[in-house]
């Protein structure tokens, strides 16, 4: 039944990055958005699951590196709207 669960969250991830990436694509998404980054980060996170459950490790190292540059522009993101902030 896990691995039932495994394979949802890897195709959701592998939705989500695919998305990101067909909305950016058709201009509906800002690669400064922080839906397109968040679907990034989500999405690198499903596969990441995915891939250990499924021993992908070169995989697995890929959505590392995709999930560390999501959430490297998330936080920027939030570092430079708290100092707007006063």
């Amino acid at each position: 039944m896990l691995s039932w669960w495994v394979e949802i969250i890897g195709w959701i991830g592998a939705a989500l990055i695919v998305l990101s990436y067909g909305l950016l694509t058709l201009k509906r998404l800002q690669t400064d958005s922080v839906a397109y980054r968040w679907m990034n980060l989500l999405g690198a996170m499903g596969l990441i699951v995915n891939g250990a459950w499924n021993e992908a490790f070169p995989s697995v190292f890929l959505n590392i590196i995709w999930l560390g540059i999501a959430g490297y522009a998330l936080l920027q993101r939030r570092i430079a709207r708290a100092r707007r902030v006063p």
